[in-house]
């Protein structure tokens, strides 16, 4: 069944949006990421205009995020005072975001910035969690028997003023690390209509050592309102909001975060951690190949106000 996107003014099957949103749900629920590093590159693939791909997308993170929160709240493994700290860096980031973005649209340049910056990101942190979690696993097999050893909570970050409890996390460390996690995210949302899950989770594993249970939850927590922010800024500045685009993943993405959530309680987490690492090594070599093979239209028309 086609349907005529308004904004992105091109048709697309209902029932591949529809399974799309699924998709990328299912990952929110199991990862604890808002799932938009699959979905960007995924619209662009079956012909959605980047800038729109990325102003939507925020749209339906906002959704099945909050639909995986929901049940990470039930559970009790969402440290609330560490998402409010990573939220306030998240809104500042996407402001700052929003207004590079806008910039480089009034250049022209908007386009190939976004693929360029999936390509680098998506390549070095798809790299960087595949290798650990291979790690992860090898010890994990050589003693079955012991438990994991605790992260010794050393280095710069215990280091630094500003100190505050996250009694959910069980941690006292500074402020300042998971504000700037969150500016790096905003950013991040604004630019690539990310919801940023896929740094934010690794930096909250490695930097802050917060406890793997309690990160997916946080790390949603913080990706609605951040989200949710950006698609506003976009929507009033840029109107590239395709609301029947955002309606159609939105309710594929809700009942995908559901299932995604069930799935994710019944994984270790080192499996879960290798299967997003190659997820994502997936999508950036696909990005890559597209950036480096010639098109087969050399020549297409751009949207209004491009050069």
């Amino acid at each position: 069944m086609q349907i005529y996107l308004p904004i992105a003014e091109v048709s697309v099957n209902a029932f591949l949006l529809l399974g799309l949103g699924g998709l990328v749900g299912i990952l929110s629920g199991m990862f604890g990421v808002g799932g938009g590093f699959l979905m960007t590159p995924l619209l662009f693939f079956i012909g959605i205009p980047p800038a729109v791909a990325v102003a939507t997308e925020a749209n339906q993170i906002v959704a099945s995020s909050f639909s995986g929160v929901l049940a990470h709240l039930r559970r009790k493994t969402v440290d609330l005072r560490m998402g409010v700290v990573l939220l306030i860096g998240g809104l500042v980031g996407a402001a700052l975001g929003v207004l590079v973005f806008n910039y480089l649209k009034s250049l022209g340049q908007v386009d190939l910035l976004v693929r360029l910056c999936y390509v680098v990101f998506l390549g070095v942190i798809g790299a960087l969690m595949f290798v650990e979690s291979l790690r992860a696993i090898r010890k994990a097999k050589r003693s079955p028997g012991t438990p994991p050893s605790r992260r010794k909570h050393r280095g710069w970050v215990t280091a630094l003023p500003f100190k505050m409890r996250f009694r959910t996390s069980g941690l006292y460390i500074s402020v300042i690390p998971p504000l700037l996690i969150g500016v790096a995210v905003g950013i991040l949302a604004a630019i690539m209509g990310v919801g940023g899950g896929f740094i934010m989770v690794p930096a909250m594993i490695y930097l802050l050592h917060m406890p793997t249970k309690v990160v997916v939850g946080t790390s949603l927590f913080q990706i609605i309102f951040v989200t949710g922010f950006t698609t506003l800024l976009h929507a009033t500045t840029n109107f590239t909001v395709d609301i029947v685009l955002a309606v159609l993943l939105l309710v594929g993405g809700v009942v995908g975060a559901q299932i995604g959530t069930r799935i994710g309680t019944r994984l270790k987490a080192e499996q879960l951690r290798i299967l997003l690492a190659i997820m994502v090594l997936v999508v950036c070599g696909k990005l890559a190949l597209d950036l480096l093979l010639t098109p087969s239209e050399l020549y297409s028309l751009g949207a209004a106000g491009g050069h």
